[in-house]
């Protein structure tokens, strides 16, 4: 594996009770949010196959979405997320690896992945800048990223000035996300060959992460 020109990573650090917590919290909130995300992932994961890295899975709610014979290698930090990960993957019949990392250092080797997934994750990784590094470096040529995020609204807006205030207390009830994050400048600077983006407001119960991009980022 190559690390030349990496950046070190310092890993925030939470309480277990604060990751227990969260785990317990998000395994249940997501159910009810596929009514607002399950058709898009529908239509983006379609085409995934081969080797499959998902940064932050989370309780595994992506697994469903998942055309049959991917493998799925879940870079989940927060250990109280495995067991729900696990029995996602069982449900939806899909191979797991585990890997207890983060976004911003993929213990993988260079160039070893067809594809990199994530949903509503970069607004909370720790440095965005060296998770999208990351994953560009293990995809494959021609390899994909593909992604469904939050985002922070146009500048000036009421929505902005909304997220820009509530951004503090935010990060501290939702595990570190943040509402006002531009991703889309972040994914168009990160050194990929062509980065499709499609802008949308989606409907779910907190408004001031309405707006979203998805698409994909191909190395």
């Amino acid at each position: 594996m190559c690390t030349c020109g990496r950046k070190p990573f310092h890993p925030e650090r939470r309480a277990a009770w604060s990751e227990h917590f969260f785990a317990w919290a998000w395994s249940r909130a997501t159910t009810p949010l596929e009514k607002s995300y399950g058709r898009i992932k529908d239509k983006l994961f379609a085409d995934l196959s081969g080797e499959v890295v998902e940064i932050g899975p989370g309780a595994g709610i992506n697994f469903r979405h998942f055309p049959a014979g991917v493998h799925v290698r879940g870079v989940e930090p927060n250990p109280f997320m495995h067991p729900y990960l696990k029995a996602a993957a069982e449900e939806s019949g899909l191979t797991l690896s585990l890997d207890g990392g983060h976004a911003e250092e993929i213990h993988l080797p260079d160039a070893s992945v067809d594809a990199v997934v994530s949903t509503l994750v970069l607004c909370s990784v720790y440095q965005p800048e060296l998770a999208l590094s990351e994953i560009h470096r293990v995809l494959k040529p021609g390899g994909k990223f593909y992604f469904i995020e939050h985002v922070a609204a146009t500048p000036g807006s009421l929505m902005r000035r909304a997220q820009d205030f509530l951004a503090p207390a935010w990060r501290k009830i939702g595990d570190g996300c943040n509402p006002n994050r531009d991703t889309a400048s972040l994914l168009r600077a990160a050194g990929f060959g062509a980065v499709s983006i499609e802008e949308r407001h989606i409907k779910n119960p907190f408004i001031i992460v309405a707006p979203h991009i998805l698409g994909t980022a191909t190395k």
